[in-house]
């Protein structure tokens, strides 16, 4: 009698989807208390400005050598570690001082929160069959847009209940909790899980695509893979828009559109809500695409630009809107297409890295924190420069997402890099 497949893998994405839960409740806490904290420590906008790049910046520094290492060891001990490590700076960020001091406590958080998204891409492509890639990575973002969307509403209220700085704390304790469950359930090879039987272990890849990388990992042929830099460039276009919302558009609301907290706290959800929505629809009409004109990477790429453009141009009308209400639904619809892209995006690092996912990931994911660094603080220098004027800010992001549907163009976003690697040097 043959036994139905367990369900081992279904336990892998539901952590997966737990920690980049917890790992947007303590990004995205601070862009509501970044109102009290500029009161209560006396920073500029140029100040907190640099307070979000510290942590975009130390997030980019270490995600190749976080995803490396998930490579090299597996995640199970990259993602203990990393777990307990933003966890504590996390909470370290209610006891901020002054403004340098949350500039170095926020980039020590990204220190330790970089390389969480490629080690659990990298869980993704050891415990997921090739057919629900697309699936679980829509899953995952759906849960992070989700989160973020309400994280404002139930940072506000906690604010008001403990204040901004306890509310870190209590976000700290959440990442402890997860690692201590991850680290006694989860292996790294499927096959040595107990859940796991013989027919859930049919169904995975072979352990030869997905193994440790115990040797290294093959730099030069990473990086001289155009896929890996497409992937990359574009991914910088897709963060750099996205990085307002989880940072500036509160304080945007407020200012520009004379919201209270709670409403702007609310209003601000609305992008990432729908960012939730393109998720799955993106993740819903890749594989139909892909049977219809036998090509994932044509799919992929119809999607993507869809997203991009469709980004650009909601993006591009929401700045000359008077009408806050039509305003956000035009903004709301931006993160809409701007998640369009997600699946594509990450799916495509899983079949370009192979075994090497979480290296090529992390160098994804490093390119859009860059980008993401340099988003927020261009921004807090523009405001300075304009007297507030939010204007310009838009512009900029509307024509940097139509950069990005400019890459995928070019991008084969499926074919593995050793297999890119072979025919350059066959065609050579």
């Amino acid at each position: 009698m043959v036994s139905s497949p367990s369900g081992a893998r279904h336990i892998v994405t539901a952590f997966a989807i737990s920690l980049a839960v917890i790992t947007y409740i303590d990004r995205a806490a601070i862009n509501v208390s970044a109102l009290y904290i500029t009161k209560d420590l006396g920073l500029s906008t140029i100040q907190m400005g640099h307070a979000f790049a510290a942590f975009a910046w130390a997030y980019a520094l270490f995600e190749i050598p976080g995803g490396w290492l998930g490579d090299k060891i597996g995640p199970r001990r990259v993602l203990l570690r990393i777990v307990l490590w933003w966890s504590l700076f996390t909470a370290a960020t209610g006891w901020a001082w002054s403004g340098m001091s949350l500039i170095a406590i926020r980039a020590l958080f990204g220190a330790g929160e970089a390389g969480a998204f490629p080690n659990m891409t990298r869980m993704f492509t050891t415990w997921l069959p090739v057919r629900e890639r697309e699936r679980a990575q829509a899953n995952l973002w759906l849960a992070t847009r989700l989160t973020a969307a309400f994280t404002p509403v139930m940072v506000a209220l906690l604010i008001q209940y403990v204040g901004w700085r306890r509310a870190f704390e209590i976000f700290g304790a959440l990442g402890v909790i997860w690692a201590v469950l991850f680290y006694r359930w989860y292996r790294d090879v499927p096959a040595e899980h107990p859940a796991v039987n013989q027919a859930e272990l049919a169904m995975l890849p072979p352990a030869r695509d997905t193994a440790i990388a115990a040797s290294g990992v093959p730099w030069g042929v990473i990086f001289s893979t155009p896929s890996v830099w497409l992937l990359s460039i574009q991914y910088m276009c897709l963060a750099y828009g996205w990085f307002f919302y989880i940072n500036w558009l509160p304080t945007y609301l407020r200012t520009a559109r004379g919201t209270t907290v709670t409403m702007s706290a609310l209003l601000a959800g609305l992008p990432l809500l729908l960012g939730g929505a393109g998720c799955l629809v993106s993740a819903w009409l890749i594989p139909r695409l892909a049977r219809n004109f036998s090509s994932v990477v044509l799919a992929r790429c119809i999607v993507a630009v869809t997203g991009f453009v469709g980004a650009s141009i909601c993006i591009f009308f929401f700045a000359g809107i008077e009408d806050p209400r039509r305003a956000m639904i035009v903004l709301g619809f931006a993160g809409f297409f701007n998640d369009f892209v997600m699946p594509a995006a990450w799916a495509g690092t899983m079949d370009i890295g192979g075994r090497y996912s979480g290296t090529v990931s992390g160098a994804m994911n490093m390119m859009g924190s860059i980008a993401g660094a340099i988003s927020v603080t261009v921004v807090g220098y523009l405001l300075a420069w304009t007297s507030g004027n939010w204007t310009m800010t838009f512009y900029i992001s509307a024509a940097i997402y139509f950069l990005g549907a400019i890459c995928w163009l070019f991008l084969d976003s499926h074919t593995p890099i050793e297999r890119q690697g072979e025919a350059a040097r066959q065609a050579a």
